[in-house]
């Protein structure tokens, strides 16, 4: 199972700061940052999707 929300297809992303030391340029090593994924059953459907917290907010105020 891939690490991608199955509505709006939001992967991950590679990020990094830099680190100011004594003024002078610190390169650092990118970390992958993952979005936040749950597992959902979504309306209609008996099997379960991996969705972020973004959709799953959306799929939430439909449902009312």
């Amino acid at each position: 199972m891939t690490k991608q929300c199955a509505i709006c297809g939001k992967g991950s992303t590679m990020g990094g700061k830099r680190n100011l030391l004594r003024g002078k340029y610190n390169p650092t090593s990118h970390v992958r940052k993952y979005p936040n994924l749950q597992w959902t059953r979504l309306a209609g459907s008996s099997s379960r999707v991996k969705v972020c917290t973004r959709c799953l907010k959306t799929l939430a105020k439909q449902a009312v």
